[in-house]
């Protein structure tokens, strides 16, 4: 019987993600809890799934872990409940029920005041001035300057990026044409754009902010585990060959390889640190050629949904959890700023070839592809049943159809 059980709260791609860690470094089975069936986690053999409706809800959240608390402990008394949030709504409900939540399961999480100023976009801003972390230029429009018109008089220029600062909220949200994030190029396209959000019943901040030119391949991810000393452990960083263009999922990496940087790193590491931060923490960077700077888009307290890249090169997520949360393992104080050789490949290879950038980087990518350096996060081999490869099959169809839609 194992010292530990996981418990994983979402059914994404990221969740995922994490039972393949899981089960590829401790051959254990997730006790997944999420709000409904996703492609992702059906016929799956390492995911044992529970689905509540109102997971999200608040109060329906805290009742619903409280009762899987419960019965966990009844059935695994000695084992210690590894609790691991893998999306934005849950890191933020296991943040303001997590004294409650305690009593049953062993966990990493900032307080509740933490994790709304760093999960809210413009308080986030707020940071990196504080601690000169580079940013996009940036109009917060909060609904009396929305009342004021202040988004019709902006100190840059178009084309301009527009996204919720509340990310949470704007999931709550539904209208025609929505994104998770918007490039607009002229006022009356911004004009209308934020009219529509606003109308939809969206009613926290808004971010404006100067565009950073280029394309996919000037994203970087940095991923970064820190314990529960607030210690910097590892940190491990991506380069973005190739984003998805749905609406719905607008920003998500379908094609990552491994990047460099440890004056980067060390910047964020001090941050972390700083703040007393615990968990994993997901930043989404752009390259600014204008000035030669990474500049910080946004911090996700939870692992990203391509989390599988940072496993993929070695560094196994869930051995990080269990090391810190369930053996207590020292650290020596000597972050581990990692180096890779694999390629995260979530679409297949021909999307890549036919719609990633030219760069030196997809040169790289496709290289990996030839050496079979590369992976898809839900491809793999240990939870191939006929039905799932099936199910990868259509998916990997509907992805080909996807970008031949939306790309142009």
């Amino acid at each position: 019987m194992s010292d530990f059980e996981a418990i994983l709260l979402g059914s994404e791609t990221g969740a995922y993600a994490m039972a393949r860690a899981f089960h590829s470094e401790y051959g254990i089975t997730s006790h997944v809890y999420g709000r409904l069936q996703l492609s992702v986690s059906k016929f799956s053999t390492i995911m044992d799934t529970h689905f509540y409706p109102d997971l999200t809800e608040p109060e329906s959240f805290r009742a619903h872990m409280v009762k899987a608390g419960q019965d966990l402990r009844l059935q695994y008394p000695n084992a210690t409940l590894l609790l691991i949030p893998c999306g934005d709504d849950y890191s933020a409900l296991l943040s303001r029920y997590r004294d409650e939540l305690s009593q049953y399961f062993t966990f990493t999480s900032v307080n509740d005041e933490l994790h709304t100023a760093l999960s809210y976009k413009s308080s986030f801003y707020e940071f990196c001035e504080r601690y000169q972390l580079p940013h996009p230029a940036t109009v917060v429009l909060n609904p009396q300057g929305y009342r004021e018109g202040r988004h019709t008089h902006l100190p840059f220029g178009f084309p301009v990026a527009l996204k919720p600062a509340d990310s949470v909220e704007y999931l709550s949200i539904d209208f025609p044409g929505r994104k998770k994030a918007y490039t607009l190029n002229s006022q009356e396209e911004l004009n209308a754009t934020v009219k529509l959000i606003v109308d939809a019943g969206y009613s926290s901040d808004l971010i404006i902010q100067d565009f950073i030119p280029g394309g996919d391949g000037n994203m970087r991810v940095l991923n970064a585990y820190v314990d529960k000393h607030h210690q910097v452990r590892m940190m491990f960083l991506g380069q973005i060959l190739l984003a998805d263009p749905t609406p719905e999922a607008i920003g998500n990496y379908a094609a990552i390889i491994p990047d460099f940087n440890e004056a980067l790193c060390l910047r964020i590491k001090e941050f972390l640190e700083d703040i007393n931060y615990e968990g994993v923490a997901n930043f989404d960077l752009k390259f600014d050629p204008r000035d030669g700077e990474y500049k910080l888009f946004e911090i996700n307290l939870r692992q990203g949904r391509t989390n599988f890249f940072v496993s993929l090169n070695g560094f196994n997520l869930a051995r990080y959890f269990v090391d810190d949360l369930v053996y207590d393992k020292p650290f020596d104080g000597n972050t581990l700023i990692g180096k890779g050789s694999k390629m995260l490949l979530d679409v297949p290879p021909s999307v890549l070839k036919r719609y990633a950038e030219p760069s030196d980087a997809l040169q790289q990518g496709l290289t990996m592809i030839q050496q079979h350096q590369y992976s898809w996060t839900l491809r793999y081999h240990k939870d191939l049943s006929l039905k799932r490869r099936l199910l990868l099959w259509r998916l990997a169809r509907l992805t080909s159809k996807n970008y031949a839609q939306y790309e142009h």
